[in-house]
């Protein structure tokens, strides 16, 4: 009997890793894009200066710039779907499927300095970044 039970669980262990696998990358608990603290601060004042507290912020990869590819950051309050939402500090950001395999494992972070200010994204599936560092391949 206790060896039916060990092997039931077994079962129901190796099942739960395939689910798990079959989901992909982007699981519940594992987000797309990760948010820095004060990137996600740096969002949530510029929404409340909009006055709306229906909006996300919506990060794409879409064809252009110097090396192919270019990121998109922008306010949206639509769920379309396969988006991928994941939440920070009361900020939600949203991923459209066709974006998750570039953008998976990135960093947004913001910069507020004398040498630099503005969003900044470390991704690591990006092979190269252009000179300007608006692109990436």
């Amino acid at each position: 009997m206790a060896e039916d039970v060990a092997v039931a669980q077994k079962n129901a262990d190796n099942q739960a890793v395939a689910e798990q696998s079959a989901q992909g990358a982007h699981s519940a608990e594992q987000p797309v894009i990760n948010l820095t603290d004060m990137a996600a601060h740096k969002v949530k004042s510029l929404i409340e200066q909009e006055g709306r507290d229906d909006l996300r912020l919506r990060v794409a990869v879409q064809p252009g710039g110097c090396s192919g590819l270019m990121y998109q950051l922008y306010f949206d309050e639509r769920s379309l779907e396969g988006d991928h939402i994941d939440s920070f500090a009361g900020v939600e950001v949203v991923v459209d499927r066709m974006s998750v395999p570039y953008l998976q494992g990135a960093t947004i972070d913001f910069a507020d300095s004398i040498e630099r200010q503005g969003f900044t994204i470390d991704n690591p599936n990006a092979a190269n970044t252009c000179s300007c560092g608006g692109s990436f391949y």
